[in-house]
């Protein structure tokens, strides 16, 4: 399976459904194993033949913005939809994470896998 990855993207999002976390944007950490549809990018050198991982990050960035997300889970499905449905991706494995929630841990999130491998 041949696919891009981005490492600890870092987005600010209004999420969580405790009262605090409705008002003060936290800092998460995405981590995605984006799937390579079309193997043709492998022969073409050509950027038009391949997934913008810049494009990509911008795109988490607007869904972050775009509204208040109770659960990490319902924004990492959003995200893996987003790259299936919109960039074309043959799966998404997706990671969210929120920093430093809970005392003794560095991130508390969720893993998903979308689309086929």
């Amino acid at each position: 399976m041949d696919v891009i990855f981005i490492r600890e993207l870092r987005v600010g999002a209004l999420i969580g459904f405790h009262k605090r976390e409705r008002h003060a944007p936290q800092t998460l950490q995405v981590d995605l194993e984006i799937g390579i549809a079309d193997a043709a990018v492998f022969a073409s050198d050509r950027v038009a033949d391949c997934i913008d991982y810049e494009k990509v990050t911008a795109r988490i960035g607007e869904l972050a913005a775009e509204r208040h997300y109770n659960l990490v889970e319902a924004f990492a499905e959003r995200i893996a939809r987003t790259l299936i449905d919109e960039f074309g991706a043959s799966c998404a494995k997706v990671s969210v994470a929120k920093l430093g929630i809970l005392k003794d841990a560095g991130l508390v999130g969720v893993m998903i896998e979308r689309g086929t491998r």
